[in-house]
């Protein structure tokens, strides 16, 4: 039995120095032949930096509405009819300027800009914040969330160069009315709608790639139901100083210049209508820009609220920051078609001839 043994265990040990040999084998022909080496260090390369990626990839959490978490299914109901309300009011106003042949004028070129960025704006912030009251799902990876982060800041970059436009378009129309169609041509409007979208698009574009630099090493909790840069950047371990000073420096060179060329143009407006004769004055070019006023009004009060919570309140109650960040990102989609169709004559009778008139000779 004992020589059965030793006879087993003398095999054993021949063939483990056999597999030995031959890794030595393999290591020596790997050492001489740099093909053979590349080969392997490519390899262990994209190894170790794939099992690096799969463990350090942060997930971020949503808060949602802090402490009415049991009442997720009742809180969403509204903001499904508010999703709903502004997706179908957006969608309405872009069929009407392309079919309306009375439409065709770049004010309303313009008001369909607006709306198609309304659109994205929606889309956009819909998919987390009904997850997290539908199915609660409160996670997100790192690469979804700055993907829905660029697109937020992109659109509202954007909305803001729209809204730009269209007080440039008042300021021609009330100013220089004789050189109204001269002025704004089809060539006009497309190249400020481009300038618009290719400075949001281009001005954003780092923020990305500056969070992806960034470890985070906290518990990673987001303070709204969407990813906002402010956020992330207060998530982020690390010296943020530069990328702090590029988002202040984009909002000022975007939402603070957009804001003082508003105040200009209507400036510029009033003066006009203030130099006419008492018997020649008239106010009534200033109702035709209560629609963009509205819009302006609606777009800038949330946005510059949510920017000084950020910046300059540290213990603020979660209930507020939900708050703005929701009327920031859901009331202006949601409430300008309402403002254009309670407003705008050309609108009001566009929907009349659409829907009423349609419907009473279907009726016949």
């Amino acid at each position: 039995m004992s020589d059965k043994l030793d006879f087993t265990r003398r095999k054993f040990a021949r063939k483990k120095d056999n597999i030995e040999r031959n890794l030595d084998k393999s290591t020596i022909m790997v050492c001489k032949h740099p093909e053979l080496q590349s080969r392997l260090r490519f390899t262990m390369f994209t190894t170790f930096a794939f099992n690096t990626t799969v463990s350090k990839q942060p997930t971020f959490s949503f808060i949602g509405i802090p402490g009415l978490e049991a009442a997720n299914i009742w809180i969403s109901i509204p903001f499904c009819l508010l999703y709903f309300v502004a997706l179908v009011g957006n969608t309405l106003l872009l069929i009407l300027v392309r079919a309306e042949r009375n439409l065709h004028e770049p004010q309303f070129y313009f008001l369909a800009m607006l709306a198609l960025t309304d659109l994205g704006l929606s889309l956009s912030t819909m998919p987390s914040v009904l997850a997290i009251f539908w199915f609660d799902v409160r996670h997100i990876g790192l690469d979804a969330c700055l993907a829905q982060m660029f697109f937020i800041h992109t659109l509202s970059s954007v909305e803001s160069g729209v809204l730009v436009a269209m007080a440039f378009d008042r300021l021609v129309a009330i100013c220089a009315p004789l050189n109204y169609t001269r002025i704004l041509t089809h060539c006009t409007v497309g190249c400020l709608t481009g300038a618009a979208l290719i400075r949001g698009a281009t001005l954003l574009a780092p923020l990305p790639f500056f969070l992806r630099t960034f470890p985070f090493c906290g518990a990673n909790i987001l303070s709204h139901s969407y990813c906002y840069y402010p956020d992330m950047l207060n998530l982020a371990c690390g010296d943020i100083t530069f990328s702090s000073a590029y988002g202040l420096a984009f909002v000022l060179g975007t939402f603070a210049v957009d804001v003082v060329f508003i105040l200009a143009s209507y400036m510029k407006i009033l003066g006009t209508i203030m130099k006419m004769g008492t018997q020649d004055r008239n106010w009534r070019p200033l109702h035709t820009c209560a629609c963009h006023l509205s819009t302006v009004i609606i777009f800038y009060l949330p946005l510059i609220s949510l920017a000084v919570l950020h910046r300059y309140t540290q213990d603020t109650s979660p209930i507020l920051y939900t708050t703005m960040s929701n009327a920031y990102l859901l009331m202006t989609p949601l409430l300008n078609p309402l403002v254009y169709s309670l407003k705008s004559r050309q609108i009001q009778a566009a929907l009349h001839k659409r829907f009423w008139v349609q419907r009473v000779i279907a009726g016949e």
